[in-house]
């Protein structure tokens, strides 16, 4: 959610990648005498800007290996779309610190259910950073702010878009000190005509239509069974970090990367929300019912219902043929599948029949075997079962030994560089004596600092 709120903050890895190795100076023509030795040229920018500028590495218990490690992640969010994209960033190798107001971040307390009193809400999002608790109303606390800040290569933030003006870390504030830095702000409904609507996923559901298309097409509309928008803010975010550090890495420039709920739910409802812009037409609540593909949606069997996915001709004709009834491919009304999402109430009986005949393991085996989608509808337990029966390995463990939390994995497989999970989700203030003793040390500018922060 992004709205009105006190710091949510998270706890890096401090490291940052050595300065280049500076090329040997050439060799001198044979003919000539050696020339006196020259200095070596100075090394070139790497990923994060000039050598020899940016803090040294941290040594310590957080020191990261992966693709993003020595990336500093300065996350000032909490509750859901910041600390997921900042948690994925931290999978990665980037040293997150997660600030946190002396309450802690919301989520902690979102119970049932718990692990040791801890809502399993937060253990979800929070692992891979180290915390320390802030309260930006105390000068001393708000200074080390300013520091992180400065320090940081990338810093999250959710608060109401203006809402950290008054402690000058907005991005202009920030950027003052430190030009290059990547700041993300993430907003329910954007810095414009709706920056005073509170930005909660359920509004946004609701707001962007997405509850208009989603429960029984007799009944009321219903939300998404998750924070969707939250979600996909999140993994939008990570996606604008990253190009973010793309364009320093080549420019030098750092830039201020916006998201808001309300974009991310409209792009996220693609083919719906395109039927309306590119086609002029509102979509309306179907159930489990596709607008444009059939069939596409559970069908009953002997003991319960299946998913069926025979979303073009040649799945249709596969799918009939196992039923059975061939015949239905070669019939005028079911023969494409435009004819077939027209006369819809017409093949449905004509196929339940059919299913009714076997329970739904036989025909998720018979099916999928000839290459027609079909699946069960599985409660979360099996879903998480399955996933581990195909070889998915879902399930990691942040953390170390007794204390280690377990959680879902890192949905990309890398080939060179995997996610990793040292750091199980961190205690209220867990990390804050070491975070505040490394801000308090003498430490070099950022890369172009041009100032400094009040």
């Amino acid at each position: 959610m992004s709205e009105p709120r006190t710091p949510g903050s998270d706890a890096p890895d401090l490291t940052a990648p050595p300065p280049q190795p500076a090329p040997p100076p050439q060799a001198a023509p044979p003919a000539q005498p050696a020339p006196p030795p020259q200095a070596a040229p100075p090394a070139q920018p790497g990923p994060l800007g000039e050598p020899g500028t940016r803090p040294e590495p941290h040594r310590g218990p957080a020191a990261r290996l992966g693709p993003l490690a020595g990336l500093l992640v300065a996350d000032f969010s909490r509750v859901l779309a910041g600390p997921y994209c900042t948690m994925l960033l931290g999978d990665l190798g980037a040293d997150v610190i997660k600030v946190e107001s002396p309450d802690g971040d919301d989520t902690r307390r979102w119970v049932p259910p718990n692990r040791d009193g801890v809502a399993t809400y937060f253990l979800a999002i929070n692992r891979n950073k180290r915390s320390v608790a802030l309260d930006l109303r105390n000068p001393g606390e708000l200074a080390a702010a300013h520091e992180l800040a400065r320090r940081a290569d990338v810093l999250v933030q959710n608060f109401k878009p203006g809402g950290l003006a008054r402690f000058a870390l907005d991005y202009d504030s920030v950027r003052s000190g430190n030009p290059d830095v990547i700041y993300a702000s993430i907003s329910g409904f954007g810095a414009g005509g709706g920056k005073d609507l509170p930005g909660y996923d359920l509004m946004v559901q609701a707001m962007s239509g997405l509850m208009s298309l989603t429960g029984d097409p007799e009944g009321p509309p219903y939300r998404a069974g998750i924070s969707a928008f939250d979600v996909m803010a999140g993994l939008h975010t990570a996606i604008a970090i990253l190009a973010a550090l793309h364009h320093r890495t080549t420019t030098g420039q750092g830039q201020h990367v916006e998201v808001s709920l309300m974009s991310t739910a409209l792009s996220t409802m693609v083919n719906q929300t395109s039927a309306y812009v590119a086609g002029g037409v509102v979509p309306f609540r179907m159930g489990n019912s596709h607008p444009s593909v059939y069939p596409y949606e559970p069908l009953p069997t002997a003991d319960r219902d299946v998913i069926v996915a025979a979303a073009n001709d040649a799945q249709f004709r596969k799918l009939v043929e196992v039923l059975g009834v061939p015949a239905l491919a070669d019939d005028p009304r079911f023969a494409t599948n435009q004819v077939r999402t027209v006369h819809r109430d017409e093949l449905r009986p004509l196929l339940t029949e059919r299913l009714k005949a076997r329970p739904a393991a036989e025909w998720f085996a018979a099916l999928n075997a000839a290459g027609v989608p079909c699946g069960p509808i599985n409660t979360v337990d099996a879903g998480v079962d399955f996933a581990r029966e195909i070889g998915l390995e879902p399930v990691v463990t942040a953390g170390d030994g007794d204390s280690g939390i377990p959680g879902i994995r890192n949905p990309v497989d890398y080939s060179a560089t995997p996610p990793a999970y040292p750091l199980r989700p961190p205690a209220v203030d867990e990390h804050g004596d070491e975070i505040r003793a490394w801000l308090a040390e003498p430490q070099p500018p950022p890369r172009h600092q041009t100032g400094n922060l009040p």
